[in-house]
Formats: C-alpha cells, structure tokens, sequence
C-alpha cells in the first residue's frame, strides 16, 4: 500500500546536470537503499509492493549493489524512429529510470561521475565501476512505465550529443567499454567513413576521387536511411524524414564524438581542498563565544571532516569573529576556542580568520574572498579548486568571489532569501563533505 503522508525535500545542485543532481539527493540521506525514478517514469500501483520484494529479495546477498525495475514503453508493432529508440530503453541494462542501489556500493565508487552533463552514458559508467568493485547488479520485479514524449522531427540528430559520453567512456575504461556495459556497437565507424566520404566528394571536384567520394557518401546514406526505414515503422509517410536525418546525423555525431574525446582528455578537477565555515556549521553557533567550555561539535562534523581527511584533501577553517572587533572577545579567547574545536575534529590543515567588523571594510571578512584565498595558498592549491561549506549567505558569496565552489547547509537561522540564492543546498555536513569529494560538471 502506497504510505499515506510522504515527506518531499527538494535539493539543489546548481545545474549540474543528472549525475550531480542524484549525487546531491542521494549524498544527504541515511537510508541503506537508494531508489532513482526519473520523473518521465509512472510507476505502476503495485510499484511500491514490488520494491519491497525486490529489496527483500537480495536482503541476505550483500554483495547485491543495485536491482533495476522492469521498464515498459507502450509502442506499436509499426513503431517510428523515434518510438523505436525510447523502447530501447525495455531492454537496455542498468539504466536509472528506476533503480535501486545499495547506498553502500555508491559510496565505495563516489557515486555518479558529475562530468558526465546529460542523461546518458552516466548508469553505464556508474554500472561499470559498481561491477568493477565486486557488487552485482540484478534485475527486479517491479515494473513502471516510460511514455513516449512528442518529439520534433530532428530530435534523432539532438541525440547525437551523446556520442560525447561514448567517448568519455572510451578515455575511461578503455577499448571494451562496450563489453562491459552491455552497449551496442552502434554505426559510428560507418559515420566516420560517411563523413570523410562527404567532406571529399564535396570539396574534390569534379575529378576520379571527388566522383568516388561521393559515390560512397551516397550510397552509405541511402543504406543508413532505408535500415533506420525498415527498423521502424515502414511507412512512406517517415521515409522523408528519416532521409533527411540520415545525411545529417553521420557529421553531427562525429563531431560530438570528437568533442567529448577532448573534453574527456583534460585533466580531471577535483576538490583541492574543503575550507568549512566555524560557528554553525562546525560548532552550534554561541554568539560571540570566548569559552572554550561552551564549544558543542555539531553530530555530523567529526565523520565529514574524517572523510574528507581519508580523501587526501586538506580541511580548513574560514571564520568571521566580529566579536574581536567589538570588543565582546579578545584574540586569545577565539585561539582558545579555535583550539578545543581542533583538537575535537582531530586536528585541522588550516585556520583563517578575521576579527574586523563589516564597517571596518576588509577583504579578509567574509563575504570578501581574502580568507579563502589565504588559506588555499598555506595548503598549496588554486581557490577555484576549492569547496567552501557554510551555513549563511555571506560563506556563499565569499566563496564565489574566490572562485571556489560553494555549499549551504542551512540551519534554523539561515534566511530563506540566502537558501534560495544558493547553488547547491544540503541538509546534512555530512552530505556535504562526501559531495565536495564528488567531481563536478566542468
């Protein structure tokens, strides 16, 4: 039976695409299962009965890190093009229109790859790094349905941005990619041959080669038009359409291809360091607090900053202290404070922070950069390469102003205008830190 309240939290990851969206959801929970359902899926009725099966069933294999739900896409016998291409998705393997994965397995691979910028290729890779660990992917029982969305008559020459991915996964995990994520060849070395073909028929003249070249350009589309034609709905009325995407898709898909190899190829960014906000973020925030007796560790702290620590990554401080300026704390009592709270998260890379007041106009104080960019310098990497985490507006914008990439975990006191300003928003510092050690979208 469907739950008859249901608690709905929405989180932000700043448009980074589905990986990252799914890291951020998932990252911010404590459940031992993780279930994606795209929101162009209908579960059926039974869905919720059906995943309660499916998770008991693999209860007692703990080497189970993922069961997929059956999909069913509801086309005719004479399905066009397009139909033909989202019905795929009935018998593609471990695709995350509805899957459920051991939250387990997702930590011990670091989730989806958040390069990955659209909803393709990215279940693959995450399926083959899950395998590649030692965790087997079943199929379940429950079953939703994908309908098929309207699409223009160019949406197959859209498409071909995923070619992209395909080479991603090429620079990845080498030449067997395929192998191993169960994928069809596809035509990519005919569209190659196709596309030289074209560029030489077009620009040889009138000449043997030119001649020849287009020959085979020629000949190369009619036979992708007429397989596409007789895979699909056979009928006259599509027989345009599918011509006309054919001379296009052979060029387009090679320059995807072509583009995501580039892009694959850069150096892959991570975080260089996590510089965490001090009072409410780290501490239970006491206002302008001097006593060290009166420092509370928030619950989540010790285990994200543990996290990060066993990452390699270097962990900071960055803290406002106005409370020096106004004459409420002397230096020595935010050292003193600053002490308990690092020898309580066993020992931090670095502290930064400034006593002056807003009105005294220093770059240091946030929501200026100057601290961020002070502490990136003393563990030796770039602000941009940076992720500040905080719990105001002000850790946001320093963060931005650094070039760094900023998280909110908001709090009681957090203003509604600064969560809605933020790009990324998690609940938990803990969903935090294991974000922070996730690689973002370019």
């Amino acid at each position: 039976m469907p739950p008859t309240s249901l608690e709905v939290v929405v989180r932000r990851s700043g448009g980074q695409g589905p990986a990252t969206a799914r890291n951020v959801g998932w990252a911010g929970t404590d459940a031992t299962w993780i279930v994606f359902l795209d929101d162009d899926v209908l579960p059926r009725d039974d869905w919720s009965d059906g995943l309660v099966i499916d998770l008991r069933s693999v209860a007692s294999d703990p080497s189970v890190g993922a069961v997929q739900g059956a999909i069913e896409v509801p086309i005719g016998p004479r399905a066009t093009d397009w139909e033909r291409s989202v019905g795929g998705l009935q018998v593609a393997p471990w695709i995350t229109a509805d899957m459920a994965v051991r939250a387990e397995a997702l930590r011990s691979v670091g989730g989806f790859d958040g390069s990955f910028p659209r909803a393709y290729r990215e279940d693959s890779d995450l399926a083959i790094r899950l395998r590649a660990a030692g965790w087997e992917i079943r199929r379940g029982t429950r079953r939703s349905r994908h309908p098929v969305a309207d699409a223009p008559w160019w949406e197959s020459i859209r498409r071909q941005k995923g070619n992209a991915e395909d080479a991603r996964l090429l620079v990845r995990h080498g030449r067997r990619w395929r192998e191993l994520a169960r994928a069809p060849r596809g035509r990519r070395p005919l569209h190659f041959v196709t596309t030289a073909a074209m560029l030489v028929g077009l620009l040889g003249g009138r000449g043997r080669i030119g001649r020849a070249a287009r020959l085979v350009w020629c000949a190369s589309t009619v036979d992708f038009t007429l397989r596409r034609w007789w895979r699909a709905s056979r009928t006259p009325g599509e027989l345009p359409t599918l011509a006309a995407t054919s001379v296009a898709i052979p060029p387009v898909a090679g320059w995807w291809w072509a583009r995501g190899l580039v892009e694959a190829l850069r150096p892959r960014h991570r975080s260089g360091a996590v510089l965490f906000d001090r009072d409410g973020t780290l501490v239970v925030d006491v206002p302008y607090n001097g006593d060290p007796s009166l420092v509370e560790v928030v619950e989540d702290a010790p285990a994200a900053v543990k996290a990060l620590r066993s990452a390699g990554v270097p962990v900071g401080v960055v803290s406002n202290q106005s409370g020096v300026g106004r004459g409420l704390v002397s230096p020595e009592d935010v050292e003193a404070v600053n002490q308990v709270i690092d020898a309580s998260l066993g020992g931090l890379d670095v502290w930064e922070w400034c006593g002056h007041v807003a009105e005294d106009g220093c770059e240091r104080r946030k929501p200026l950069p100057g601290m961020i960019r002070s502490a990136a310098r003393r563990v030796g990497v770039a602000p941009g390469r940076c992720v500040v985490i905080g719990d105001i507006g002000s850790d946001v914008e320093a963060a931005r102003a650094a070039g760094a990439r900023p998280i909110l975990v908001p709090t009681a006191e957090t203003r509604r205008e600064e969560v809605l300003a933020a790009p990324v928003v998690v609940e938990r510092l803990r969903a935090a830190a294991e974000l922070a050690l996730m690689e973002p979208r370019p």
